[in-house]
């Protein structure tokens, strides 16, 4: 069975030391009492949860999965009462709006428990993780409608599933069938199938609010003709209280490669009552606040598994007995040396630690500049919190959970043969980890929202604004003795990721297939980039900090920041030369992708 422990002293660092969160907070309105002490007791319990409470769901969930009989859903053993904890101990309500029952603490402390829960077990986390419908419906629905749906959502009596995807469509939702009708009361009927909705039905929450993206009958076709709609599974009264069941029924539940505690459902909808939120066939707008903290949550989930994976696969390459090592014995004591000894399981590990240590650091800007951006009363400063959002957002999705997939892998690979058995628990890993490349948008999604609608559509500009970040901090530490090699490596790839984009804009002009060929490649160009820059900022503190116990004649070599020392190098030395592969590829024509013709795709015998 797999163990699982909160990293609580890696955001103890990232807060303190490499982002000074406390400093920054002390600068926004209502922000300004967050202290360390208040971080530190808040991540320790939420860490004590997750061990205690969530993470012993994990493997018996998804060994029974849930259960669907007569339109009901029935989640694993277990799952109710945590849930029921879980909300009861408010922990759904920490960085949601005070106005409607929240505490209003910053979304960086929000974005930590997430990752603990996720990590924990995934499948119970997604149940618990409502921000994007919370945003969605704070940001563009009436007064009147926040009122009444938000305190629920808030405090975790109600869930919030997301309703987008249709049998005949994916992520291209301008084919979207669902019809929306107007009653004469300012309520609509909404009549559609949508698939793949996750946590649509279920027994933890006594009621489910459902955004449900719909057509009216005279609306656009496409993108330009989509409403949103709030579809409650029982409707609400005016005062508050529970109602009538609404015409919503869950059709069936899908038999999954992994997360099987989560219900993916489909949600039928047979002129069910809805509630306009914002404008009409203005859906996608609105639902904009949604995908940005939906496409995080996947990043975040990224994160996650790669650490839990890593954690066992550390701990086992400590005991597993395995030959000796290359250069002699090293456990005479033993009958053969601990797997940790030989190179390549070293590699192995370093990749994960590298990946799951520096997607936290990435997700941590991410969700400080959630923060800055609700909270700041600066217009400018708001503009750049928006613009890098929207950079980063595909990057910490697509390349996130690319890398997952392969530390999950090679934690799997760590454990050899025994990592193929159920009961040991890594497998479940590989099986949870493989959704988050395809839900939210699959990786070719990212790569050309990233590269099409955030890059090349603003000419740049968003790209410039991130790259001038990374330059700047070059350049401030060029000169910094021990991180030297690493600040040349990231500043010849951050130029390098412009000089990429502009020859791929070029290429473009005259064939605008090549921005479909580079867009994967050039995503994980951008991910190994971005990551170097999170890598040599906690490089440069670790070295200060070594640095300064030295100068101080502190006897303590603090292995926490040797070892951060010790990943950079691996990461820069040895999985940062990626880029080189990348760069070459994004730039090859599409042609030797597209001439083939599309019926000898199909074996004919």
């Amino acid at each position: 069975m797999t163990i699982y422990k909160a990293p609580l002293i890696d955001y103890k660092f990232l807060f303190e030391d490499v982002f000074d969160v406390y400093s920054i907070y002390q600068g926004l309105p209502n922000s300004s009492d967050l202290t360390p002490e208040l971080t530190d007791d808040i991540l320790e319990q939420a860490g004590k949860f997750a061990e205690q409470e969530i993470q012993p769901l994990n493997y018996p969930g998804h060994e029974e999965g849930c259960h669907w009989e007569n339109g009901k859903v029935t989640t694993p053993k277990g799952y109710k009462e945590v849930y029921k904890k879980y909300i009861a101990s408010g922990w759904t309500q920490i960085s949601e709006n005070p106005n409607y029952g929240g505490q209003g603490l910053p979304r960086i402390i929000n974005a930590a428990i997430g990752e603990m829960n996720l990590s924990a077990c995934a499948a119970f986390g997604i149940y618990v993780t409502r921000d994007g419908s919370i945003a969605t419906i704070e940001n563009n629905a009436s007064k009147e409608l926040k009122e009444k749906y938000l305190p629920k959502l808030i405090d975790g009596s109600w869930g919030g599933p997301m309703c987008m995807t249709e049998p005949h469509c994916g992520s291209d939702l301008g084919l979207l069938r669902t019809k929306a009708e107007p009653y004469n009361d300012g309520s609509y009927s909404i009549s559609g199938t949508k698939m793949f909705i996750t946590g649509g039905e279920g027994d933890l929450a006594e009621n489910n609010i459902h955004l449900v993206l719909a057509r009216l009958p005279d609306s656009p076709k496409g993108i330009k003709g989509i409403s949103l709609f709030i579809v409650p599974n029982i409707l609400v009264n005016d005062n508050g209280s529970l109602g009538d069941k609404n015409s919503v029924s869950c059709g069936s539940i899908e038999h999954k490669m992994g997360l099987n505690g989560s219900s993916t459902c489909v949600m039928n909808f047979d002129n069910a009552t809805g509630f306009l939120v914002g404008e009409i066939n203005k859906g996608m707008r609105a639902m904009f606040s949604m995908v940005n903290k939906s496409r995080f949550t996947i990043g975040q989930q990224g994160t996650a598994l790669a650490e839990v994976s890593y954690q066992n696969a550390a701990l086992y390459a400590q005991d597993r007995l395995q030959m000796r090592a290359l250069t002699g014995v090293q456990y005479p004591e033993l009958t053969a040396d601990p797997i940790i000894v030989h190179p390549d399981v070293r590699r192995m590990l370093l990749i994960q630690r590298a990946f799951a240590e520096g997607s936290r650091a990435f997700n941590t800007y991410i969700a400080l500049l959630f923060d800055k951006q609700e909270r700041t009363v600066d217009e400018k400063e708001k503009q750049t919190c928006t613009t890098l959002l929207d950079l980063l957002t595909p990057i910490c999705k697509g390349f996130n959970s690319e890398m997952c997939t392969e530390s999950v892998n090679l934690g799997l690979q760590t454990f050899g043969g025994h990592g193929y058995i159920r009961e040991n628990g890594m497998e479940q890993f590989v099986r949870d980890a493989r959704a988050a490349q395809i839900y939210e948008g699959t990786t070719g999604i990212q790569g050309l929202d990233l590269l099409g609608r955030k890059i090349l559509a603003s000419q740049g500009k968003s790209l410039k604004v991130f790259t001038k970040e990374i330059h700047l901090f070059c350049e401030e530490n060029k000169n910094h003795q021990q991180i030297k090699p690493f600040i040349d490596r990231l500043s010849k790839v951050n130029n390098q990721w412009l000089e990429l984009t502009l020859k791929i804009g070029a290429n473009a002009m005259t064939n605008p297939n090549d921005v479909g060929a580079a867009s994967v490649d050039y995503l994980m160009y951008s991910g190994y980039v971005t990551f170097a820059y999170f890598w040599a900022k906690m490089a440069k503190v670790a070295a200060d900090k070594l640095e300064n116990n030295i100068n101080n004649n502190i006897n303590n070599n603090s292995p926490f920041h040797q070892a951060k020392l010790q990943t950079a190098r691996f990461y820069f030395e040895r999985i940062l030369p990626r880029t080189a592969l990348h760069a070459e590829l994004m730039i090859s024509s599409s042609d030797n992708l597209m001439e083939m013709e599309a019926e000898n795709f199909v074996f004919n015998s």
